[in-house]
């Protein structure tokens, strides 16, 4: 636990002139400034403004025109981010530069409705409220590429290049082309406070997946967002442009961000997730948690899977789930359980891409868990032994985000989850980012139809 007197004075006393705060948008994107420590300093006790427009515009910065949140109809104020000084880390490829999370929770009255980071922390009380810690970690599948920014965009993000080719997942080959930068993943990660379990090559060309360190679920999203946007960081320095795309090729296996979960009891004593009963691998608890994951999951599928490209990976034999499905360890189906061990007892959330948000995501997975556990559902979906793709009597999760969208904003299921305040903004960033996609004329559309229509 940070002592706050004595990182004050650890701050007033570096030779660093500058700290780097962040926030994170709708989209799981770092918006962050640079500051004096001074202004730090001045404002460490209270709060900082922030435009507002982070959450009213969409990852290319294009102005929503339908949410209430903010807008032109606002003027986008500033709104009041507080520095959460629990997140305090130095940067160690930026000169050990101090960093730091911001949200906008308020310690009096309402958080602002658009806020994942603030989501996440309301859902995480819920369920210390009931006597839970929430143990989460979150895995990532990555393709890296040689290249600059520039010369990606000069190329028209076509004609890439990634850094190894074939497919040779698990491959002791592969990371030796580019050892420096496969080292500095993990070492430098492991200095700035995001440590991974496990670092390796999946199958696709120059294709990585990592497994981040668990950790109780507000820091583990944290964690999860700080790597997305370390690992980019990474990468410029060694000439690689890392992309976290749900499916870039539509040949190629998709890239997951599943997300392991379990609920112990307060100061993690015990996993209340293992039943120690060889016969019976789950606790009643536990399938009341899965229970509601999965009544759950196909009203709120945006929040795992939040962009068009999103839905391009989960296709059946793409290693990627199609229905509210569970089994004991089954990679086919959207929940696998995993079981042996009280302290490895978990459930693997296997609908999340590379591409979402984790504060959402996780925000998610818990909310829906607990909604198990308070309505004691019963696991009536039954277990899939085999291949779930060949399953026909499971419910198809939605094709696109549209389908997706339309579902969650006609049930009452993510608001009581996640507020009505928070469901409107989201729903319509997702309305829009459809739309954005329904008026743009694609490569597949220009090859399919030019000439031969």
């Amino acid at each position: 636990m940070i002592n706050k007197k004595d990182l004050i004075k650890t701050i007033k006393e570096s030779a660093q002139s500058k700290i780097k705060f962040a926030v994170v948008d709708i989209d799981g994107i770092l918006r962050g400034k640079t500051i004096h420590k001074d202004k730090f300093l001045e404002v460490v006790d209270g709060d900082i403004g922030f435009c507002d427009v982070i959450f009213g515009w969409d990852a290319n910065d294009k102005c929503y025109d339908n949410v209430k949140v903010t807008g032109w109809h606002t003027a986008y104020p500033d709104a009041r981010a507080r520095i959460d000084l629990s997140t305090y880390r130095n940067i160690p490829w930026d000169n050990e530069r101090p960093f730091f999370l911001a949200d906008f929770s308020s310690e009096q009255g309402k958080d602002l409705p658009a806020c994942p980071r603030s989501l996440l922390k309301r859902i995480r009380q819920r369920a210390t409220e009931k006597g839970f810690e929430a143990v989460f970690s979150q895995e990532f599948e990555w393709f890296n590429f040689i290249g600059t920014s520039n010369e990606l965009a000069e190329k028209n993000y076509s004609d890439l290049k990634p850094i190894s080719p074939g497919m040779f997942g698990y491959s002791m080959l592969r990371p030796t082309q580019y050892q420096t930068y496969f080292n500095d993943l993990f070492d430098l990660l492991e200095k700035f406070q995001v440590s991974l379990e496990g670092l390796h090559t999946e199958t696709g060309p120059g294709v990585y997946e990592a497994a981040i360190r668990y950790d109780e679920i507000l820091q583990a999203a944290d964690k999860a967002a700080l790597f997305k946007n370390s690992v980019k960081e990474i990468a410029y320095r060694h000439g690689i442009i890392a992309s976290f795309m749900a499916k870039w090729n539509e040949n190629l296996p998709g890239c997951s961000g599943h997300i392991h979960q379990s609920l112990w009891d307060i100061g993690q004593k015990r996993n209340l997730f293992f039943s120690g009963d060889k016969q019976s691998p789950m606790s009643k608890l536990m399938e009341s948690y899965l229970a509601g994951q999965l009544y759950c999951l196909p009203h709120i599928l945006p929040m795992y899977a939040p962009t068009i490209n999103s839905y391009k990976r989960l296709r059946e034999g793409a290693w990627a789930p199609v229905t509210a499905s569970w089994g004991l360890d089954n990679r086919t189906t959207a929940v696998r359980v995993i079981n042996g061990q009280e302290k490895s007892a978990r459930l693997e959330m296997r609908v999340p891409g590379s591409d979402s948000n984790p504060y959402l995501a996780m925000a998610a997975a818990l909310a829906s868990g607990l909604y198990g556990i308070e309505n004691e559902l019963e696991l009536t979906i039954p277990k899939t032994t085999g291949n779930e793709y060949a399953q026909k009597d499971h419910e198809r999760l939605p094709l696109n985000l549209l389908d997706a969208t339309r579902k969650m904003k006609d049930s009452e299921i993510p608001n009581t989850l996640f507020g009505e305040d928070f469901v409107n903004h989201f729903a319509a960033t997702r309305e829009w980012e459809w739309r954005e996609f329904a008026k743009a004329v694609t490569d597949w559309e220009t090859k399919r139809y030019f000439e031969i229509i």
